[in-house]
């Protein structure tokens, strides 16, 4: 009995030390000194000896640490850690030992390297930003280099930098990319590196055509840096000198994917450190050789030992039992069912390594569906629905499925597939039968399958080639789809009423400028629906047939005695059969009729268009329909945001009563059981519930008697098994690709070559943030935009949210002055600015000495004493004097953020300068994306300004969204006419609100997505020119592929834009400006945009070669200038007698 027990116990302890053992690595983000590599692995800091070895993990933090990196001297490290909730800068000992935060800013703020004389910690945020982009800041290890407020690095933005040795130029990467891994990337934020002095921040660009550089490390007169010039990152090396560029260092599989440099010593000779996907090696400087180092884990890591966990907050899908007796629900890949009242949770998969989803339950209650990618493709698998016995498991063509939804007889099950397609099969037989396939690629309120009463019809929605959907009947008998709405309406959620008699759907006539989901000019259409029926049969009435209120006629009542003779009683009745009486033998008890059947649904498709009536339901936005029991129908009702609780309005119509009743509201999950005697719902995301109908909405507790039932969703809890999870995610996630990509061909990647290059790295992961590495380095071997990978099972800190005031600050005398405050929109909670409050009135130039009664000094962090105040009171000392002098309190709440304010601020200062360089000639109209943020505001600043002669659209910055067709059809517009009134002095144009004069747009790296689209749109409008740099090149559709198991995401763009030339004008590429504008870091640094300053200069020469037109008002028609004058003294009445 002890043997077994020592063999299991010496594999456990083998699994971390032989997890790093294997030939793959994953080891990270090195940083070399005189005698060590630190690295990231596992989430953690690790250390090794330049020459190899065993590892010394030195940070064991909640969360992750990350970019290590030795101070010259190589007595420190700086990192990015997130030990309190935040993602901030530590340093800490060479050696180890417990982390100093630098860093309490609520934003990021993340480690890129250190001064040269070791004082200071460089890093990078976007804390000051009015867009979102980072900027370079530096701070101080310690009270004497400055500890308590970060500098700027005097340049308008960058990510990483490095100083040259005497700290008077910096070599640094202006951009930051959104999708940093992008590989073969050739759009506008092409990472480059530019030389700055700090004197006056003029630059020198590196020589480089069309490729990515970053990671620059300056070494002596040499600059180091990596770059894609020969497609694969390789390490490069530029003479600040003699300007050349010299390849070091390059492989043919794996890009270099980050380096740092160590200068050399007295000790120690000059190398970089770099890491070639997963594995470390050294370059010699002196040598210029590279040699791999082989480094050991040997630890107990934590992240990879199986456990139990609650997954109650991981609910992807849901059914109820016929009954309602259970539900059953799909969570971290397994099917679980939970009784509405009595027992326990039962998991019914137990699979660990296997994701099991969309679970349904037949009406008969034996058998619980499921899609099961147990064999390496999903296949239908059936349960028995306590788990017991064998799984019955039905193959399918290999695909992504989707809304199994049983038959009434629990015979057949209908299902889709990620091709748009809808298929039904037969339980025994086990053979799909294609129904019929959508010409749309979208899945939106399409072919949702619902079986009619008698299990022999399908209906569903389909899209027409006019994008309209309409109402679809399939025949199981004849195989064949019959369309029954005339696609003159969007008609969608077609259910059948139990009867079998009528099929009801919804259809909107004012879906228009919203029949595209893509489009911004639908974004503020709200589309309305009304509630139909169609009566299937020929034969049977309208049930809205015309009814009408009768008096009835009281029957004359009859003498029981009349007839007979005085005093006779009159005739008993028959002695009534007792109710146990047994029928008589025979004939007379055969003749008992036999039990009613349910009718089978037979629908009649000739003239069905006139059998289509209107239910009297107002006008709404309905998101659903579901059938109740017969006559019965409950409608999903969007409410407008504000008018009620958040979600959906479950309405009750009865068909008999013609009457229509609100059930239950805030409503994020609703179904009907099988028998429609109960409903299992979840109102907001709070708790699951199993209620009756009949009391639905009744003002009855959960628990009391009658009630609703709270489902213990809480219990429930499955087995992880997190390196049999990593295993299986990977391949999901390339099957993901394979399924979802828009080209199936992947842009020319062979899925099983790529699949068998990374997978020996998956047995070397060891926290989640490993397979999140490997992840993003294999996906992006697809070269497209919008790939974006992260979520996942890690374990993080408790957030604490830090708070801002809405200000800038500078040290003077000791303490901290407020430089700039900002002001914001106080009637709009998304802008509001904490100093500028009524009765705070605190003003630039004024002193800030104490925050909740702690005085601040010049070596404290002002952000440090603001920790979890966000959104909180708080009491701070202000004043005009630094010895407090004059000072006063006051109580502000301060925000989470400050980058609306400065966004705000940025705007409205451009505003302002370009109708002070244009004379008030020029509007100027921000877009901060294409969704509704930027809705918002083209049609705040674009219709308060149709006022001027011309306009300058901003779109620098822009975060996409939608494609912005609303925007170029209004900059488009024509004027055709004036009307002129009587009184006033000022004619209106036809349309109003237009600027009809010229225009232009400027745009630059950082715009993209529908960023990339409105300026190709306004280009190709031909509205005017485009200013300023390339836009990203993003310009694919970013959906999500299916959620992993562990809750992790990833995209898989399944939808690409292309011009009506036959080519992917934009994506990989982004739009070009028309006139090539630098945002030069010298012009900014003295109060200039450059970009805008030359798009003022273009408009304005255009106002000068071509003014505004003024329309001449015509002369009033006069009609009787030959009219014959009346002669003098006659009336216009005519002779009177």
């Amino acid at each position: 009995m002890i043997k077994p027990t020592l063999t299991l116990l010496l594999v456990l302890a083998c699994a971390s030390v032989c997890l790093a053992q294997t030939e793959a690595t994953l080891f990270q983000k090195p940083t070399v000194n005189q005698t060590n590599i630190v690295f990231v692995y596992a989430g953690d800091l690790w250390s090794v000896p330049r020459s190899g070895g065993d590892a010394k993990r030195l940070t064991t933090g909640v969360g992750t640490e990350t970019d290590p990196f030795f101070s010259p001297d190589g007595t420190q490290i700086a990192f990015t850690g997130e030990y309190d909730g935040n993602t901030d800068v530590y340093v800490m000992p060479a050696a180890g030992g417990v982390p100093k935060r630098l860093t309490y800013h609520p934003g990021a703020d993340v480690a890129a390297g250190w001064t040269p004389d070791g004082k200071r910690v460089l890093f990078s945020s976007s804390r000051n930003s009015y867009a979102g982009f980072l900027r370079l800041f530096t701070v101080g290890v310690d009270a004497s280099a400055g500890a308590g407020l970060p500098e700027e690095v005097p340049l308008p933005s960058g990510e990483r930098g490095a100083f040259s040795p005497d700290g008077s130029q910096i070599a640094y990467e202006p951009l930051n990319q959104w999708q940093p891994e992008w590989k073969r990337y050739h759009g506008g934020q092409q990472d480059v590196i530019w030389i700055a002095k700090l004197s006056d921040s003029s630059i020198e660009k590196l020589p480089r055509k069309g490729a990515n550089d970053r990671f620059p490390m300056w070494v002596g007169d040499k600059i180091f840096f990596l770059s894609d010039r020969d497609e694969r990152y390789a390490l490069y090396s530029y003479d600040v000198k003699t300007k050349r560029v010299d390849l070091l260092v390059k492989d043919s599989v794996f890009d270099i994917k980050s380096a740092s440099a160590w200068s050399g010593d007295s000790k120690s000779s000059a190398v970089i450190a770099y890491e070639q996907f997963g594995t470390i090696h050294l370059y010699d400087l002196k040598t210029n050789k590279a040699q791999k180092v082989n480094i050991r884990v040997a630890a107990d890591l934590v992240a990879v030992r199986p456990r139990f966990e609650k997954v109650g907050t991981r609910i992807f899908n849901s059914h109820i039992s016929p009954t309602g007796a259970r539900a059953v629900f799909e969570a971290r890949g397994e099917i679980i069912t939970v009784p509405a009242e009595k027992g326990d949770p039962r998991n019914l998969t137990n699979t660990p390594g296997v994701v099991e989803r969309d679970p349904a339950w037949s009406p008969d209650g034996k058998w619980i569906s499921y899609f099961s990618e147990e064999s390496g493709e999903y296949a239908l698998h059936l349960r028995d629905q306590k788990g017991e016995g064998e799984v019955k498991k039905i193959a399918l063509p290999p695909n992504f499925y989707g809304s199994p939804t049983w038959s009434p007889d629990s015979k057949k099950i209908a299902l889709t597939d990620h091709k748009m397609q809808l298929w039904y099969l037969e339980i025994d037989k086990g053979q799909p039968v294609k129904v019929d396939s959508n010409p749309i690629g979208f899945n939106d309120d399409v072919l949702d399958p619902v079986w009619s009463p008698d299990s022999k019809w399908l209906t569903y929605a389909k899209q027409l080639p006019n994008l309209l959907r309409a109402v679809f009947v399939y025949s199981l008998e004849t195989g064949k789809a019959s369309q029954i709405t005339d696609g003159m309406s969007d008609a969608r959620y077609p259910t059948f009423d139990r009867s079998g008699k009528y099929l009801y759907f919804t259809a909107s006539t004012n879906l228009g400028p919203s029949i595209s989901f893509a489009d911004l000019s639908g974004i503020a259409n709200q589309p309305t629906r009304s509630v139909y029926a169609i009566v299937l049969r020929n034969d049977i009435p309208s049930p809205l047939a015309p009814e009408s209120d009768e008096e009835k006629v009281a029957e004359e009542k009859k003498d029981a005695a009349a007839g007979q003779p005085d005093g006779a009683k009159p005739a008993e009745k028959p002695e009534e059969k007792k109710p146990d009486a047994q029928p008589p033998a025979g004939p007379a008890g055969a003749a008992k009729p036999p039990a009613k059947k349910d009718e089978p649904t037979r629908i009649d498709l000739d003239g069905i268009d006139q059998r289509i009536i209107a239910l009297p339901i107002p006008t709404r936005n309905y998101q659903g329909l579901i059938a109740g029991k017969a006559n019965l129908l409950y409608i999903l009702e969007q409410t407008p945001a504000g008018a009620g609780a958040p979600g959906l309005t479950v309405q009750k119509y009865d068909l008999e009563k013609r009457k229509l009743d609100k059930a239950i509201d805030g409503v994020t999950s609703f179904e009907i059981s099988a028998n429609a005697e109960k409903a299992l719902y979840r109102q907001g995301f709070g708790s699951w519930v199993i209620g009756s109908t009949a009391t639905l909405g009744a003002p009855m507790p959960p628990g009391a008697p009658g009630g609703p039932s709270m489902l213990k969703t809480a219990d429930m809890e499955v087995r992880v098994d997190p390196q049999v999870e990593w295993r299986q995610m990977y391949n999901e996630v390339w099957r993901n690709e394979r399924d979802f990509f828009y080209d199936k061909n992947l842009h020319g990647l062979n899925l099983e070559e790529m699949k068998k290059r990374y997978a020996p790295y998956v047995e070397a992961v060891a926290h989640r943030s490993d397979l999140t590495y490997i992840f993003t380095e294999m996906l992006n071997q697809l070269t497209v935009g919008h790939m974006f990978i992260g979520g996942g099972d890690q374990q993080r800190p408790n957030f604490v949210p830090g708070g801002l005031l809405g200000a800038d600050y500078k040290i003077e005398n000791g303490r901290y002055r407020f430089a700039k405050v900002y002001n914001g929109e106080n009637w709009n909670p998304q802008l509001r600015a904490p100093l500028t409050q009524p009765g705070v009135n605190v003003k630039e130039g004024e002193y800030l000495l104490a925050v909740g009664g702690r005085e601040l000094r010049s070596t404290d962090s002002v952000y440090s004493l603001f920790e979890s105040k966000a959104g909180k009171q708080v009491v701070i000392k202000v004043g005009p004097n630094a010895d407090g002098s004059g000072s006063r309190e006051v109580t502000v709440v301060p925000v989470a953020s400050e980058q609306g304010l400065r966004n705000l601020a940025w705007i409205e200062g451009n505003r302002r300068k370009v109708d002070q360089l244009s004379g008030g000639k020029l509007a100027y109209i921000y877009m901060p994306d294409t969704s509704n943020g930027g809705y918002t505001s083209f049609n705040r600043y674009f219709f308060a300004q149709t006022n001027k002669s011309g306009a300058l659209i901003d779109e620098r910055f822009n975060q996409g969204g939608l494609l912005a067709d609303y925007v170029v059809q209004l900059l488009g517009r024509q004027q055709l006419s004036n009307i002129h009134y009587r009184e006033g002095w000022q004619d209106v144009p036809v349309p109003a609100g237009g600027i009809y004069g010229p225009k232009a747009m400027l745009i630059n790296e950082m715009a993209g997505s529908g960023g990339d689209a409105m300026p190709w749109y306004f280009k190709k409008s031909k509205l005017g020119p485009l200013v300023g740099k390339r836009t990203w090149g993003g310009l694919i559709a970013s959906f999500g592929a299916p959620p992993l198991m562990d809750g992790g995401g990833h995209t898989a763009p399944d939808a690409a834009i292309y011009g009506l030339d036959g080519e992917w004008e934009v994506e990989n590429a982004g739009v070009a400006p028309d006139i090539e504008v630098e945002f030069d870091p010298a012009a900014w640094r003295q109060g200039r945009d450059p970009q805008l300053e030359r798009a003022v200069e273009y408009l304005l020469d255009e106002l000068k070669k071509n003014p505004p037109k003024q329309y001449k008002l015509p002369a009033y028609p006069n009609y009787h200038k030959n009219s014959v004058p009346m002669p003098a003294g006659q009336s216009g009445r005519g002779n009177q007698k």
